[in-house]
């Protein structure tokens, strides 16, 4: 799979299944920006991280495990598409 294909994608699917389309633009989302905290302008909370869990297990056959795992995976679109294109 194309990684700039896989990043926009997730952007895209991050938009929709944390119902973000009224606040941002996929394309406004950068690869390495942080997704979580304090330091994110997304505003994303664990509810969020769970919907995006699922939806990336639904989409891709690629599951996060744990929540050390998702702090890891789920630091940015860039670390999310890396551990989709290890774990296909």
């Amino acid at each position: 799979m194309d990684r700039a294909v896989l990043i926009n994608e997730l952007k895209q699917l991050l938009v929709t299944e944390c119902d973000k389309e009224d606040e941002l633009q996929w394309q406004e989302i950068l690869d390495d920006e942080p997704l979580f905290g304090s330091d994110s302008r997304l505003d994303l909370d664990s509810l969020d991280a769970l919907q995006l869990s699922l939806a990336v297990q639904k989409q891709y056959g690629v599951r996060i495990e744990g929540a050390s795992e998702g702090r890891r995976v789920l630091r940015s679109i860039s670390s999310l598409a890396e551990h989709v294109l290890t774990q296909q």
